[in-house]
């Protein structure tokens, strides 16, 4: 089974989404930042190398809070979901992307409102449930 991280940045009771580039068949959708986890690697290893090839930072993992699974191109893969803190918000001082058009801090109840991908959707409930109980972690 393939394992893949998404990663849950929330900072003044925001959530930070990305803009996937127009390729691929998830392309020029918004997502949870993350990827894979490679051969040999934790997941937090996969969380902090993730962020930092496609967003030029350094995160903190600060927990996990849930586990999802999907299927993409008949291989069934989980979804490793944590809470992270980035070092800023990206706005004064952009992150560089590399994978991403764009991002945004968006209120939790308004991700289904983008075009998201479906992985991310279905682990969406969880996130918001657990979210209630957060406020920001800067």
């Amino acid at each position: 089974m393939k394992k893949s991280v998404a990663c849950i940045a929330l900072l003044n009771d925001k959530v930070l989404i990305a803009h996937r580039n127009p390729t691929g068949q998830m392309g020029s959708r918004f997502e949870f930042p993350g990827g894979k986890v490679d051969e040999g690697e934790t997941e937090e290893q996969a969380i902090k190398r993730e962020m930092s090839e496609e967003f030029g930072i350094k995160v903190s993992v600060l927990e996990k809070i849930t586990t999802g699974h999907f299927v993409h191109n008949e291989k069934e893969s989980s979804l490793e979901v944590y809470l992270i803190k980035v070092p800023h918000d990206g706005m004064t001082e952009k992150y560089k992307l590399t994978e991403h058009t764009d991002y945004k801090w968006v209120d939790i109840d308004d991700i289904p409102k983008d075009n998201f991908v479906d992985s991310d959707l279905s682990i969406y409930p969880k996130v918001k449930e657990y979210l209630k109980t957060k406020k920001s972690v800067n």
